[in-house]
């Protein structure tokens, strides 16, 4: 049976009323591009309190740099899967499902809890001797220089399997303590000490290159931008032991996470 063209049309219009038009929210949702942002604390925004109590023991905090950088994007929905603590095993095994064919950005600061270098050095070199810093310093440099290198590799490379077409920005650390002689809070590292820790981040950031350019993915480098900034210094953007919580002790405060921010902007704007 045949039926009028005219017919056809005037269905087709009463179907379209009855369905109303589109919310421009949901609209707006549906054409957004996808971020997902992983990582540890540095990511998460330690240090920028309060916390997003959803976040519970990840202390993830809405001046972290991924919420920073997706309000100024509003192109952009952001899943901030990041974890105070996380090392590269936790972002295998409990981040990464946040990523997929759809993901369009991705940003990562992983590394400095692997093996806990960075928090046994800190233990070592605030609380222990100076023999305690250099054994824990040189062990954590080591780690960097040797299996931190061909796991970041790894993870970076995964990253590109499940999402093909995010681009991907690793964001490395900054030198946490200023290696004048300024106090520090409660506890206060000498020099020596500072510059064993000096060492080990520097030897934490090589391994990062290292690996972004094995991977092909692209580093950001913050560590100029908090020149004269570290924890101890007279300006810092760095908590040192000056805070109560003991969590927060050498990671970037409120000021230094919109430092983070500004140099992930800088590379997406």
């Amino acid at each position: 049976m045949r039926i009028a063209r005219s017919a056809l049309i005037a269905a087709a219009a009463v179907v379209l009323a009855s369905l109303g038009p589109a919310s421009p929210a949901l609209a707006e949702t549906q054409h957004r591009s996808e971020y997902v942002a992983l990582g540890d604390s540095y990511a998460a925004g330690v240090g920028a309190a309060p916390y997003d109590e959803a976040s519970g023991d990840c202390l993830r905090s809405p001046q972290n740099y991924p919420s920073t950088w997706a309000a100024e994007h509003p192109s952009y929905q952001l899943t901030d899967v990041t974890c105070s603590g996380a090392a590269t095993d936790d972002v295998w095994a409990q981040q990464l499902d946040a990523l997929d064919r759809r993901t369009r950005l991705v940003t990562l600061t992983i590394g400095g809890n692997d093996d806990n270098a960075f928090s046994r050095s800190l233990q070592a070199c605030l609380l222990g001797t100076d023999a305690d810093c250099k054994a824990a310093t040189t062990a954590g440099s080591d780690y960097a220089r040797t299996q931190l290198v061909g796991d970041l590799v790894k993870l970076y490379t995964e990253v590109h399997r499940r999402s093909p077409w995010a681009r991907v920005i690793v964001l490395n650390y900054p030198q946490a303590i200023d290696q004048g002689t300024g106090s520090c809070g409660a506890v206060t590292p000498n020099t020596y000490r500072r510059a064993l820790i000096a060492d080990q981040v520097e030897a934490l950031d090589a391994a990062i290159a290292k690996a972004t350019r094995t991977a092909w993915v692209e580093l950001v480098d913050v560590r100029s931008a908090f020149t004269g900034h570290q924890a101890c210094s007279t300006d810092p953007w760095i908590h040192g032991s000056d805070t109560s919580s003991q969590t927060e002790w050498f990671h970037p405060n409120a000021t230094g996470h919109a430092v983070y921010a500004s140099a992930l902007d800088a590379v997406t704007s």
